[in-house]
């Protein structure tokens, strides 16, 4: 026969933590317990609220509960009315301050104990346990899970012999500690008796973290390789360094060179003292020489403006001359021709005034 290990508590303490967070060594019995006693009624008194988790944590005489549910509102009621309710139920149960936390599950359909609960609530109505299973396995594979397995066992399909059946798709690695496993079992109740159902959803796996001495040998091996990459950086800028001084020496040997020819040209320079005195008459010279430059390229400009109009004004002048002289020609040319036509009419007008005479 088979023996199989819890998925939660074969992970305990490797990427699982634990439901109830407490430690006593006086009262143990009694808190397992009411760790008990408050799960129980918290499910019964909140069966449609779908909660999936229920976190204990105790401190002192206070009692903190943390509620994992993918439908907060019904939880939490208007207001918070329902919510406060609640606490002052467990309160008056187990006798002690309660403090109640609700945490939304944004995705039920990588819960495997909503999953487990949406198959039983099918089958407890009635609907065909195959259909319920592989539909549950088709939601959790789309909205992004590694792999799924649902098995059911009971009087599946109102047979008279229980049975067990199993279907599960993608991978479900239960022998890997690092695999994220999520296992939820929950029960139908149906008029034939209970069906049983459970769920492991692999979601994928969760690399250890490295620890803290690990990572201050990292950050050791990386300030040392830093620090010779630094000595190695210097090593090789220094002849670099080297050529650059020499011009720099060069140039300091100059200036020394010209501040002692500074030093020998002091005695000289009151005898170059008349020649510095000629220089500015030269300079002044050179001015004068320039601005007489200027001026005359200024005349010669104007001069050459006023003839350019002078030319234009005595062309305006003589167009209207030519335009009347053609004028005149034309006029004289047509007088011309109206005496040559008269003198051509006289004749033959004589003639026959003759010929009229005679008859």
């Amino acid at each position: 026969m088979g023996h199989k290990v819890h998925p939660m508590g074969f992970r305990l303490g490797v990427i699982k933590d634990w439901q109830s967070k407490w430690y006593s060594d006086t009262n143990y019995d009694e808190f397992v317990l009411e760790d008990v006693k408050l799960r129980e009624t918290i499910r019964k008194k909140y069966p449609e609220a779908a909660i999936s988790l229920i976190e204990i944590d105790r401190q002192a005489k206070d009692v903190t509960i943390t509620l994992y549910t993918a439908r907060p509102g019904i939880v939490i009621g208007r207001g918070g009315q329902r919510v406060d309710e609640m606490r002052a139920y467990l309160e008056g149960l187990v006798g002690k301050k309660i403090r109640l936390n609700i945490q939304e599950v944004r995705q039920p359909e990588l819960d495997a104990y909503l999953v487990a609960r949406s198959v039983a609530e099918q089958i407890e109505r009635r609907i065909a346990y195959r259909r319920a299973m592989k539909q549950a396995i088709f939601r959790t594979i789309q909205a992004g899970a590694k792999g799924i397995k649902v098995s059911c066992a009971g009087r599946l399909g109102n047979a008279e012999i229980a049975r067990r059946q199993t279907s599960h798709e993608g991978q479900v690695p239960l022998h890997t500690l690092r695999a994220d496993i999520d296992y939820g079992f929950t029960e139908a109740h149906t008029t034939l008796g209970r069906i049983g159902v459970k769920v492991w959803i692999y979601k994928g796996q969760i690399l250890p973290e490295p620890k803290a001495e690990e990572i201050e040998e990292i950050h050791a091996e990386t300030a040392v390789a830093e620090a010779e990459a630094v000595v190695e950086t210097v090593e090789e800028e220094k002849p670099t360094e080297a050529v650059a001084e020499e011009p720099e020496a060069v140039v300091e040997a100059a200036e020394e060179e010209k501040a002692t020819e500074a030093v020998a040209e002091e005695p000289e320079a009151a005898v170059e003292e008349p020649e510095a005195e000629k220089k500015p008459a030269r300079a002044t010279a050179k001015k004068t020489t320039r601005a007489a430059a200027v001026k005359k390229t200024e005349t010669k400009t104007v001069k050459t403006t006023a003839k350019t109009k002078e030319k234009s004004t005595e062309e305006a002048e003589e167009k209207p001359a030519a335009k009347k002289a053609r004028k005149t020609t034309r006029t004289k040319k047509a007088a011309e021709k109206k005496e040559v036509t008269a003198e051509a009419e006289t004749p033959d007008e004589t003639k026959e005034e003759d010929k009229d005479a005679a008859a």
